[in-house]
């Protein structure tokens, strides 16, 4: 069994440093360490809370250069994509919980009815749910590990987490990080390892577990989960669509088009892997491609919009995608290049929706192209996914566009825009189908790293009530004329009228517990020859 694992730079491919890998034990450890801060966490306010977290924005603003370096040795990033992906999306997530969380995470009183639940008030609250496990990715670590531990916090939970083993250093960073933010010892904590330390962190039965990484390992974790059984959350992948009709701005697609398939090199998860454009500009939009993306620079020199490959292993499968769709007819751009850990992008047009390329993720420097003709079809071609993470429509008829993103199946989607609608805080994040379920950002986000708790409070003074026992015929006629009083069909003075006789077996059970209370209010309804 290896101890250890080196970490590795995806720039020169040097030793970075050698971390021990965590055993079974130490988990343990660290999981019942975790239960007794997620205790203390869980005391302090949401304010309080709020007031702590948000230091980390001026810790991360001072050290961003430094941050930035580490990340982009580790990943393969460009500067540029490191602040734009990594680090921005962190920062206004916490702004955006600095601001709203004590609105979104306070308790709610609920009306009741005084007839089915008299002197009676109702409310439910949200509490943490305990010690929160985060399973993160290799190609975003340091957002996709710090915006569900953030919002797990924020939540009032503790938290481990355990980066991808290409991701370690990112890992250590983040411990640095909030260990500068004045919290409880021990509230957040760092496992390391492969799989197999996922499994045993999933053994340790945390509260909760948030997972972000493939369709196969997420079906693992769930399963793994399920023997305990512990909540999950799947943030899976995607084999994103984008749909340009031939009256979008198509020099604004054509750019988008570049971006949402090429930056990070293709690794991302809401990344456009398949690309449908309208006959009527299909031959125009392709040469449009190819040329731009000629111009696209791949490297770490003074300019450099693809950084790359965080790991080599992903190549295959971007080579296996690339043969088969040219050998079922497809063209390309250009032959498939990597130069060390470098992958120059490439266009593929005339793909059918068979090939590899449209009906797998890719997670790669390719974009196939394919044609559509009508608005039906393009919402036929783009819902026969397995996945359904996010998808754009461009069109310069808004009307039209958004009617048909209304229709994608997917959690979530852009009109004229591309994978930047991930970024925005107060918009829930997630997937449906193989992309996975449950949502991060946002209030419905930040509410599903807690469990809702209810309460009913009665203030009634009477000694039993009316759906106590003792059961008898009677008592169900009065029951029956009740209900139909409630909910039946008719003006209010009508369901009195046929009911008036039952609704008197429950007159002491009044708003006020008073049968004045209670007749008073039934004469002054009868009185009202308006109903």
């Amino acid at each position: 069994m290896v101890d250890f694992i080196q970490a590795i730079s995806a720039l020169d491919e040097q030793v970075l440093n050698t971390y021990p890998i965590s055993d079974p034990a130490e988990i343990n450890r660290q999981i019942y360490a975790a239960r007794l801060s997620a205790k203390t966490w869980a005391g302090y306010s949401v304010a309080d809370r709020v007031k702590l977290l948000s230091t980390l924005k001026a810790i991360i603003l001072a050290d961003i250069d430094v941050i930035t370096e580490t990340i982009m040795t580790v990943t393969g990033k460009v500067k540029t994509e490191v602040l734009l992906g990594e680090i921005y999306p962190v920062l206004e997530l916490l702004r955006y919980y600095e601001k709203n969380a004590a609105r979104i995470l306070a308790p709610c009183r609920l009306s009741t009815s005084p007839l089915a639940f008299p002197n009676a008030s109702a409310q439910f609250e949200r509490r943490p749910y305990g010690v929160v496990a985060i399973i993160s990715p290799w190609n975003f670590p340091f957002q996709l590990t710090l915006s569900p531990l953030l919002t797990a916090l924020f939540g009032g939970n503790a938290v481990i987490f355990k980066t991808s083993d290409l991701s370690i250093p990112v890992g250590e960073l983040i411990m640095q990080l909030l260990g500068r933010c004045d919290l409880p010892a021990e509230l957040v904590q760092h496992v390391i390892g492969k799989a197999e330390t996922g499994e045993h962190l999933i053994d340790g039965r945390p509260d909760l577990i948030f997972f972000t990484g493939g369709v196969k390992a997420g079906r693992a974790i769930m399963a793994r989960a399920a023997q305990h059984p512990v909540p999950v959350i799947l943030e899976l992948g995607g084999k994103d669509a984008m749909l340009v009709f031939d009256d979008a701005n198509l020099r604004r697609a054509c750019n988008a088009a570049l971006y949402g398939a090429f930056s990070n090199s293709g690794q991302v998860c809401v990344a456009v892997e398949r690309l449908y454009v309208q006959d009527g500009c299909y031959r125009q939009f392709v040469q449009m491609l190819q040329d731009a993306t000629a111009k696209l620079t791949v490297g770490h020199g003074e300019t450099g919009d693809l950084g790359a490959l965080t790991s080599l292993d992903q190549y295959a499968i971007v080579e296996a995608h690339y043969r088969d769709a040219l050998a079922k007819g497809a063209k390309a751009s250009g032959p498939l290049q990597l130069n060390g850990r470098y992958l120059q992008p490439v266009v593929l047009w005339d793909v059918t929706q068979d090939m590899r390329i449209m009906r797998e993720e890719t997670f790669g420097a390719l974009l196939p192209v394919m044609a559509f003709s009508t608005e039906e079809q393009a919402l036929q071609l783009a819902n026969d996914s397995d996945y359904g993470l996010n998808a754009s429509v461009w069109s310069t008829d808004i009307d039209k566009a958004e009617r048909v993103a209304k229709q994608l199946q997917v959690g979530n989607w852009a009109v004229n825009d591309v994978i930047k609608n991930i970024g925005h805080a107060g918009l829930p994040f997630g997937g449906v189908k193989n992309s996975g379920f449950g949502r991060y950002h946002g209030a419905e986000g930040l509410r599903n790293f807690t469990a809702t708790v209810s309460g009913l409070t009665s203030r009634s003074k009477l000694d039993d009530e009316p759906n106590w026992f003792p059961y008898s015929d009677l008592r169900y006629l009065q029951m029956r004329g009740f209900i139909d009083f409630i909910f039946g069909n008719g003006s209010l003075w009508q369901r009195i009228s046929r009911n008036w006789q039952a609704l008197q077996a429950f007159r002491e059970y009044g708003q006020s517990n008073a049968r004045q209370h209670w007749e008073n209010f039934l004469i002054f309804i009868f009185r009202r020859r308006d109903y």
